[in-house]
């Protein structure tokens, strides 16, 4: 009885841990705004897998809270500044980035970026001083024995903390890195087909970010370079997939989980439902500029207003600045927007975007195309490509007109080429034999499993060449004691 007893427990511990084969400890070094809702995404799927995760995060977040009751475990670094102060310095950067950068000559906008960006990178110091020289903290996470460390590589210092806390086994969840000689550099808003003066300009925007941004990491914290720690990593996890991608080279540990937070369209609330269907066959437009962009200038919301409001559409408009004057019967304002179950519905016609990863990738699933309004940051680069796949029209922020956007809508809307090409890029993006959570949540227990990702065949290959090695010495010394004793045998018989 009491052995049935003991088989009954074993068998309900292993059940507790199916499905990932054991239960790992995960380290996670985030990124704020969109990656980290999109990196969430990953770990709340960890934990229905029953690992445990723990999160390094500074006590300036704003978006990972962690004062609530939560099934991740928090690490805070304490830092000077609070929530508010966090909140000011985005804001800056975005007052910087979409009003008043475009409005001067490239070396003064060049200039203007790398000020703000040295006095960020005073900021992220402070929180990678304060992570690794914390003796107390990094002998903890030592002695926890954590499998792997997830890292978000924008914000730089993930890296220093796994190779002082000795966690070798890195994953990188990011974007990836490029060759300018045919590859479009990161916030360059180009494609793989480019002009001369296009890849002149490519060339430049590498040099700029080589020699005039990486330099300022985190080089006065431990002495390593970038590419050092980053090349500890054992796997990169890429936000996007061949629907979205122009063919480039690729190292063989460089997984595209793109789209991973994408799911079927839930139905809406009820009175956003009853809004969608009052617009009878012409359908819905939804125009979404993110989660940081809450606000516009009076002057270009109000004309913008007036461009959605010639529309025969009904038009869903994420919004929480001062209600334009110019605004449209047809349009209705909302603090907040379901956006992917609104893509998914079937009389959206149109996706008003400001070119976000992860509004791009809800947009390909559910095959809408889209207007975009690109305005920092990898924007540009996401609506060119959607730009060359046949999928978008793209208006610029800073010198658009009523006219211009009203023309970019009735383009998507109304010529058959762009909900096509937007149908095809959904049809390559479901056609994959896992689904990318599956397959970042795989890659990420391989790492716990086998401490890594190695030439795994190799090593196979040459352990069974040194255990038949090993056999036919044995087996021939094994001949010769048997030889030994046999003529021994022999000669006392004579």
């Amino acid at each position: 009885m009491m052995f049935e007893k003991w088989v009954s427990t074993i068998l309900l511990l292993q059940f507790c841990c199916v499905g990932c084969g054991f239960c790992g400890k995960v380290l996670v070094w985030p990124c704020e705004m969109s990656h980290w809702l999109n990196l969430k995404t990953i770990l709340e799927e960890l934990l229905q897998r029953r690992h445990e995760v723990t999160i390094l995060t500074s006590s300036q977040t704003f978006l990972v809270d962690y004062h609530k009751p939560s099934a991740f475990n928090f690490e805070v670094i304490f830092v000077s500044g609070n929530q508010e102060d966090a909140e000011k310095s985005i804001n800056y950067f975005l007052d910087l980035a979409v009003n008043i950068m475009p409005t001067l000559s490239l070396w003064e906008s060049a200039k203007l970026f790398q000020n703000f960006f040295l006095e960020a990178t005073e900021q992220f110091e402070e929180v990678c001083r304060k992570a690794v020289y914390n003796e107390s903290l990094m002998e903890k996470l030592r002695e926890t024995k954590y499998d792997v460390m997830v890292i978000d590589p924008v914000l730089s210092c993930g890296e220093l903390v796994a190779v002082h806390g000795q966690h070798y086994r890195e994953i990188l969840w990011a974007t990836s890195s490029c060759l300018p000689s045919y590859v479009p550099v990161s916030m360059g808003g180009l494609t793989d087909r480019m002009t001369f003066m296009e890849r002149l300009k490519n060339m430049m925007f590498t040099l700029f970010f080589d020699f005039l941004l990486l330099p300022y990491t985190y080089q006065n914290v431990l002495p390593t370079t970038f590419c050092e720690s980053m090349g500890k990593a054992e796997i990169w996890l890429i936000q996007t997939y061949w629907d979205f991608e122009f063919p480039r080279p690729y190292l063989p540990n460089f997984e595209f989980v793109g789209g991973l937070h994408c799911k079927p369209a839930k139905p809406l609330p009820k009175e956003m439902e009853d809004f969608v269907q009052s617009s009878g066959e012409d359908g819905v437009v939804v125009f979404s500029l993110g989660s940081m962009v809450k606000n516009l200038r009076e002057e270009r919301a109000n004309f913008i207003a007036s461009a959605l409001a010639q529309l025969p559409q009904k038009v869903l408009w994420r919004y929480k600045g001062k209600k334009p004057a110019t605004l449209g019967a047809n349009t209705r304002i909302f603090d907040w927007l379901p956006q992917n179950d609104l893509l998914g519905h079937p009389k959206t016609k149109a996706f008003i975007t400001h070119g976000g990863t992860n509004g791009i990738y809800e947009a390909i699933y559910h095959g809408i195309p889209m207007v975009g309004i690109p305005m920092f940051a990898d924007q540009p680069d996401n609506i060119a490509h959607m730009k060359a796949k046949g999928a978008a029209v793209e208006v610029n922020f800073n010198t658009m007109t009523s006219a211009d956007l009203l023309s970019a809508l009735r383009t998507v809307i109304y010529q058959p080429s762009y909900k096509e090409n937007a149908m095809r890029l959904s049809r390559i993006h479901h056609d994959q034999p896992i689904k990318p959570l599956d397959r970042a949540v795989f890659w990420i227990e391989f790492v716990m499993r086998h401490k890594g990702y190695h030439s795994l065949d190799v090593i196979g290959f040459l352990l069974a060449c040194v255990a038949t090695a090993i056999f036919m010495v044995t087996k021939c010394c094994l001949f010769s004691c048997q030889k030994i004793v046999k003529t021994g045998k022999k000669k006392k018989r004579e």
